[in-house]
């Protein structure tokens, strides 16, 4: 980066990095939890891990709304000196990030299968399921606006960061085609060939 570029990444893709490995790990934990009878029983573990599924699915797809909004509205265009992160650096350093705090909730979601067999797990893939909405939110709003959204890497970093936390002051924006990533945040499908 020279002479005042920052290095900026997809807040879309941000928000989608979790999406995956709390949807597999929740899957998982809910599988093998189902080994466990529980204090509960498997009818009502799975039952309450179908509440849990749902709740914690429509609380984090709708958690945060306003403050996206409020960041994309306020968005400003990125400079020419400004660095685009690629999408699976971005990936990737959200994972490392946070892989400390994945492996403590499946660790915790595992555990809870003694009480309620699978609720944890399900809690967890209602978690990924929340993020994979949350990003195609994001997504359908870059393509309303035909603007992708940034949010600066250094405002990142540490395994808590968000991209509409604290820390975060004010988005970036580009043009549709910037970047390597899709709005929304998926991997931007090649052009097909006439």
């Amino acid at each position: 980066m020279t002479r005042g570029g920052q290095g900026l990444a997809r807040v879309a893709v941000v928000v989608r990095a979790g999406a995956a490995p709390l949807w597999w790990l929740g899957v998982l934990a809910a599988g093998i939890g189902l080994l466990a009878p529980g204090l509960t029983g498997r009818r009502i573990g799975v039952l309450a891990g179908a509440a849990l599924f749902v709740l914690a699915t429509a609380a984090v797809a709708y958690s945060r709304r306003r403050r996206y909004a409020a960041l994309a509205a306020s968005a400003s265009r990125a400079g020419k000196h400004d660095v685009l992160q690629d999408r699976a650096v971005t990936v990737r350093n959200w994972r490392r990030g946070h892989r400390w705090w994945l492996l403590i909730a499946f660790l915790a979601a595992l555990g809870s299968a003694f009480a309620a067999p699978a609720a944890g797990g399900m809690l967890l893939a209602g978690c990924g399921a929340g993020l994979w909405l949350k990003s195609a939110w994001l997504g359908r709003r870059e393509q309303a606006d035909e603007a992708l959204l940034w949010v600066r890497v250094d405002w990142l970093r540490g395994g808590a960061a968000h991209p509409a936390g604290k820390r975060v002051k004010a988005y970036r924006s580009t043009g549709i085609a910037a970047g390597d990533a899709a709005p929304g945040g998926a991997r931007r499908k090649s052009p097909a060939l006439v």
